[in-house]
């Protein structure tokens, strides 16, 4: 079977996140409607304490946080991209995944917090906030050199640059999604929550690095001026992945309060662990109670055998081969001045769809 088509596009339109921390709160990825935080709370109609405080007085805070949950979205359709579940756009079947308190689940309350920290910080950093900045180093030590020969000796060291205030985007992002879920501590499914809340949060704050700069005369250093910056957000995703794969299934204790882990001979989830209490659905199948679109139609990786492949992905149902042809602009030129000139291109791909 060959598809014919002259150009690809993918238009997102996302979903309404958390139906009790963002009650409301829908985003739509490249859309201008996430810009506009009299639109977000105007939405956001069940949103109090905190959060309607934050929509009050300091909508430009409100605008990083609607874009920390965009970015959030967007890994986590990277992470998820060869997976039965790949974080779907779809917000009926996504709404039903956030009733649950499945892995799947766990990752997109960590990921999502961890986008707000991020977003929130990096406005900080690029003085789009009049209420924060760069991180104040004044009481804090100076650096010290990646290995002792790294400079040689007698190099001063200080603080200078632009560090990220991770401080603040990380008490910003609590503020915010952590808000609704406060009450009620007798509420497993609200200390799950707030655990990998917290967890996504960490993944920003436990991981930033020291970023330096040599000063001194002929490329020599005799003065290093360091500054603390957050991670590449991937590289946030990448780390919340590996909880992900990792994380602990618990349950309830008997005063309402604690979280145990299930099994014997398990050791408790450390703060920066993701956790869930029940098992998730094998997404084969489209199932709108369960949230699952299932993987009819998904492309899959014929000659993979990890999760990608066309085994797992398709839930050995098989798969089909098709050819899909596109044409794109190809051998580009520059000319003086100032046209860029290109030929069309016809590519020929081939693609391997779930039955």
């Amino acid at each position: 079977m060959t598809v014919r088509l002259s150009r690809i596009q993918l238009a997102l339109f996302f979903i309404l996140l958390c139906p009790v921390n963002i009650i409301g709160l829908w985003w739509a990825v490249g859309s201008p409607l996430v810009m506009d935080p009299n639109t977000i709370c105007r939405k956001a109609k069940r949103l109090a304490g905190k959060q309607a405080e934050l929509c009050q007085t300091q909508p430009e805070i409100v605008r990083e946080v609607a874009k920390g949950a965009r970015l959030g979205v967007r890994e986590c359709q990277y992470q998820f991209r060869y997976r039965r579940w790949n974080c779907t756009s779809h917000n009926k079947y996504f709404g039903k995944i956030l009733q649950q308190d499945i892995r799947e689940t766990a990752f997109v309350y960590a990921i999502t917090a961890a986008g707000v920290t991020h977003a929130v910080t990096q406005a900080c950093s690029m003085g789009d906030l009049l209420q924060c900045g760069c991180e104040a180093t004044r009481n804090r030590p100076p650096p010290k050199p990646p290995s002792p020969s790294s400079y040689g000796d007698g190099v001063k060291w200080e603080w200078g640059g632009c560090a990220d205030d991770v401080e603040f985007g990380y008490e910003k992002s609590k503020q915010f999604m952590d808000a609704k879920r406060r009450r009620g501590k007798s509420d497993i499914r609200a200390l799950i929550d707030l655990h990998n809340n917290e967890a996504g949060r960490l993944a920003v704050k436990l991981y930033m690095r020291t970023e330096c700069k040599c000063h001194g005369l002929s490329g020599s250093c005799t003065l290093r001026t360091c500054w603390r910056k957050m991670p590449n957000f991937r590289e946030v995703g990448d780390k919340l992945l590996e909880r992900f794969n990792g994380a602990f299934k618990v349950m309830g204790g008997n005063d309402g309060k604690t979280l145990i882990p299930v099994g014997e001979n398990i050791k408790p989830p450390d703060k920066q662990d993701l956790i869930y209490s029940d098992d998730s659905p094998d997404f084969c199948l489209a199932n709108r109670k369960t949230g699952s679109l299932g993987t009819k139609g998904r492309i899959c990786n014929s000659t993979a055998m990890d999760i990608s492949g066309c085994d797992l992905l398709c839930c050995e149902r098989g798969y089909q081969e098709e050819t899909l042809v596109f044409e794109e602009n190809c051998l580009c030129n520059f000319h003086w001045c100032c046209v860029v000139q290109c030929k069309k291109c016809v590519i020929r791909k081939e693609l391997s769809l779930c039955h």
